[in-house]
């Protein structure tokens, strides 16, 4: 049974994100996915989602969430400063294709749909914050961030540049672009002896 449910559950993910695909002839936005349409797709019932999801949005989320931790990690083994600009620059990159125009279509619909906000900043928004936030406290405790700025403050600056580019399409979200932008936020927050390392 339990490997029957986990096909099942890899069945919907699957679906979700053919439907959500956009090169597909019969994909749809993220505004006109349903859960009756992906179980139509997945072959399942309705029952099936809700069984491990509560909503759409939840569905949305878990589709593309694992692949995008993978493409965006907030590594451990760097030194902090690097670990964000590398996390950053990652992020942009993958914003700039088709995971970018989901994004954007799910910070849309959960500006409007309290449900699809509340799935998307306690599943999302908040896990990926405060993993930038611990690189910034490890960065501080090491003496490479300055202290006295709170962790997730400069997160929110690192984060703004990119979400900014990305839901007002105003500027590139390019590595050279996104570089020049963290340059700026980390000689601000580098501690003298990091200054000059900041920008490369």
């Amino acid at each position: 049974m339990a490997i029957r449910s986990e096909h099942s559950r890899q069945a919907i993910l699957d679906a979700t994100m053919k439907l959500l695909d956009g090169r597909e002839p019969d994909s749809v936005t993220v505004q006109q996915l349903s859960i009756e349409r992906i179980a139509r797709e997945a072959g399942v019932s309705k029952t099936t989602i809700y069984r491990w999801w509560t909503n759409k949005a939840a569905v949305i989320i878990d589709t593309f969430l694992e692949s995008h931790i993978l493409s965006t990690p907030v590594r451990e083994d760097l030194p902090a400063i690097d670990a964000l600009r590398e996390h950053a620059v990652a992020l942009a990159s993958l914003y700039s294709g088709h995971e970018g125009r989901l994004m954007a279509q799910l910070i849309a619909e959960s500006q409007y749909d309290p449900a699809t906000l509340d799935e998307f900043k306690r599943h999302f928004w908040q896990p990926r914050r405060d993993a930038v936030g611990r690189v910034i406290a490890r960065g501080q405790a090491e003496g490479s961030i300055r202290t006295g700025i709170e962790a997730s403050l400069l997160a929110d600056a690192i984060y703004a540049p990119i979400y900014f580019r990305l839901l007002f399409q105003e500027g590139e979200l390019t590595p050279e672009a996104i570089r020049a932008q963290l340059n700026v936020i980390f000689d601000g927050i580098a501690t003298p002896q990091d200054a000059a390392q900041v920008a490369h």
